[in-house]
């Protein structure tokens, strides 16, 4: 299997990374993640935390940011990814609103100019979704009518997980995209009934979360890699095909055990793969 670099996406950390910013990345680099994908600075400067990154061997080659804050800040924004050596910025949220009721196409208009002001910056626009993306819009996903829209200034970032609950099979949707998927989520999860409706909490531009998850009564729930539904073997094949580079890991919720241990076990199941 290639030789994926495997990172952690920090909101799987969150209560950690707010109480203890910095001794949290000790304890990721520890869990054996060599790479991070930040969603939230917790006030902290771009410098603060590249020196930091260095000082632990962490690399950060993604971010989760909204594309608002690029479309307010400009060139400010992008400086402080470009701070961290970042190479790729996903939009991890753009609710539903945004797509339907006419308003596809003023919302692809901001994806452009905030792509292009990324790739004058040498940074990639990659997209992170969500389950709504697989609904329906003029006989297409949603998902795939945005990478048609922005075929050279936007990639995918699949969540697997949300692309599974939705009931698509995530191997053959990366496999699809192949040259277009340089990182992806790994996400693991139980559910009875698919495709029922958001289980997930959103979060603002700092990390923090907002409206608590709408639950629906399917026995969903979010687990640490192979203690789930998810054939992880089938898309990491599919992924080594579609040529990406980073898989990053994400559990949304941890109620069973610490959030730190959660990722742990994620990571040593894993190296079971092989990474």
């Amino acid at each position: 299997m290639k030789d994926f670099k495997v990172g952690l996406q920090l909101y799987s950390v969150r209560g950690d990374m707010e109480k203890d910013f910095f001794g949290t990345l000790k304890a990721v680099k520890e869990a054996g993640y060599d790479y991070v994908e930040f969603a939230g600075y917790y006030n902290h400067t771009a410098k603060e935390i590249k020196a930091e990154l260095d000082r632990l061997g962490l690399c950060c080659p993604s971010v989760h940011q909204g594309p608002d804050l690029f479309l307010q800040q400009g060139q400010e924004a992008v400086d402080f990814i470009k701070t961290l050596g970042v190479k790729y910025a996903a939009v991890p949220w753009y609710g539903i609103e945004n797509y339907q009721n006419g308003n596809f196409d003023a919302t692809i208009e901001k994806f452009r100019t905030v792509g292009e002001l990324l790739k004058k910056n040498g940074i990639q626009l990659t997209y992170h979704n969500h389950d709504f993306e697989f609904n329906y819009l003029d006989g297409e996903f949603i998902l795939e009518k945005i990478y048609a829209a922005l075929p050279d200034l936007i990639e995918g970032e699949v969540d697997t997980c949300w692309a599974r609950y939705a009931g698509v099979d995530p191997a053959a949707f990366i496999e699809k995209y192949k040259g277009r998927m340089h990182t992806l989520h790994l996400k693991d999860f139980t559910c009875k009934k698919l495709a029922s409706g958001p289980v997930y909490a959103l979060i603002d531009d700092s990390g923090k979360a907002k409206d608590p998850a709408s639950k629906e009564d399917n026995g969903f729930a979010f687990r640490p890699l192979g203690m789930g539904m998810q054939d992880f073997p089938a898309i990491l094949s599919a992924a080594e095909r579609a040529g990406t580079e980073y898989v990053i890991v994400e559990q949304d919720e941890s109620k069973d055990m610490p959030p730190l241990e959660a990722i742990k076990i994620s990571r040593e199941y894993l190296k079971t793969l092989g990474l």
